[in-house]
């Protein structure tokens, strides 16, 4: 890590705790960080981007996302399929999963969000089939190929359709397995220091793949490494009527009884919380990472996210897996958090800047990254994206950047990606990927893993 001068900027947004927005400055970065921001700066760095023209932008944090099922989307047999349905027909696809398709489903998924100003990303990665290989050293070898900011995750399964779930055997695995694991990866990824690049929560699916005694004893091993907790709730009524079925509680009542409720704890979807539910996850600092798109697509329902931020529960933003998505792009998850909304919630729903804020400082937050990054501010890490407001698609749009992000869009990549100080984006296209060679050698092992 060397030194880096933005200069000339028309503007920065921010996303600090005062909602500044900084007009005319330059921002240097030393080391990862950024030390300086101010008009004029008379420093010289290692390299300098002339931004004349550009807004910039805390780059966007993943909360939620499953990177290998970029390889699975858009099959015409899944297309109108609801979740326990979609997962069940896509398993069968899902168990075949190897290190190398692993390694180029993650580098092409992550590279789409790198294009699209996301500098860190979390992976809810759950699937481990038999003699798989290491897939998490796959993806960690794909986000140094890309220079993003890695959160992992050690999901598990160990409830297979003979004990009542969804997968098949070949991906579930016994609690005594899983726990070993974990704490395998707990000291291989996770990096306590200031502006790490790797980090690692544990993360069992959901409670209709996993036993009670996997949710109990991910919690106490979280809790004893000092790292957070992640699962999918509320995804849907059929999670709702599985519980209430199997052991007669609603799904957060069931994790709240197996120590699943905290400021360390944070749920994917939570789309069918009721009040009370709510005013628990308030009180506990219990987060939620929203995923309006898969949501839409899975006909999952409209979580309640105007009462959540009201509340002041933590809430991100994810793009959850790319094949309920059916892509990874988070400015567009931020437009379609934005529409969808204004039209469910009208005057109630959250501005465009809000639902900006959620997919920087709110989704940093349910990492437990908030104090290093979401905000440009001086001392924390040098993660940006830059736009040019002279863009066709913005002609007229620029009076209001904070919100533009959520109420136009961006139609085709940012201009620069930058994460931990170094280029990660450049005139919109990978800096350190040949996305051609990516493209094609990522379609070859499709084919081979579709069998198709």
């Amino acid at each position: 890590m060397g030194t880096l001068l933005i200069k000339n900027l028309d503007a920065i947004v921010t996303c600090d705790a005062s909602d500044s927005m900084l007009q005319q400055v330059d921002l240097f970065c030393e080391n990862g960080l950024i030390s300086q921001i101010g008009p004029g700066l008379d420093v010289k760095a290692d390299r300098v981007i002339d931004a004349s023209g550009m807004i910039a932008y805390p780059g966007l944090v993943n909360a939620h996302h499953h990177l290998y099922q970029v390889f699975s989307r858009n099959l015409p047999e899944v297309q109108n399929l609801e979740l326990f349905d979609w997962l069940v027909a896509l398993y069968e696809v899902w168990k075949n999963l190897t290190e190398k398709t692993e390694y180029l489903a993650s580098l092409t998924a992550m590279g789409e969000l790198v294009k699209n100003g996301c500098t860190t990303i979390f992976d809810h990665h759950y699937v481990f089939p038999a003699n798989g290989g290491d897939l998490l050293e796959a993806q960690w070898q794909a986000a140094c190929d890309l220079g993003v900011r890695m959160h992992f995750s050690r999901g598990s399964m160990d409830r297979s359709r003979k004990d009542g779930g969804l997968p098949p055997d070949s991906v579930v695995q016994s609690v005594d397995e899983i726990m070993k694991d974990s704490v395998r990866l707990i000291e291989k990824y996770q990096d306590n220091s200031f502006g790490s690049m790797k980090r690692i929560a544990l993360a069992p699916c959901s409670p209709f793949s996993v036993s009670e005694d996997l949710l109990r004893e991910s919690a106490i091993l979280a809790r004893q490494y000092h790292v957070r907790l992640h699962t999918h709730l509320c995804e849907t009524k059929d999670e709702e009527n599985y519980t209430l079925e199997k052991v007669g509680l609603r799904p957060l009542a069931y994790m709240e009884k197996l120590g699943w409720v905290g400021d360390d704890v944070w749920y994917a979807h939570g789309i069918h919380f009721n009040t009370e539910e709510l005013q628990l996850l308030a009180s506990t600092g219990t987060g939620v990472c929203h995923c309006p798109i898969s949501n839409m697509k899975l006909s999952s329902g409209i979580a309640r996210i105007p009462e959540m931020l009201e509340m002041g529960i933590p809430v991100g933003l994810g793009v959850d897996g790319s094949a309920s998505n059916d892509g990874s792009n988070l400015l567009e998850e931020i437009r379609v958090a934005y529409l969808l909304h204004r039209l469910n919630s009208s005057d109630k729903a959250p501005s465009g800047y809000d639902i900006l804020k959620m997919a920087t400082m709110g989704s940093a937050r349910l990492l437990g990254r908030d104090k290093e990054i979401g905000s440009l501010e001086k001392g924390k890490c040098a993660d940006l994206f830059l736009v040019r407001a002279d863009r066709l698609e913005l002609v007229g749009a620029m009076f209001d950047p904070k919100s533009v992000l959520g109420t136009v869009g961006l139609k085709g990549a940012v201009d620069y990606t930058i994460v931990n100080g170094e280029v990660a984006v450049e005139n919109g296209h990978l800096a350190r990927i040949d996305e051609e060679k990516l493209s094609r050698e990522a379609g070859e092992q499709v084919k081979k893993y579709l069998g198709r």
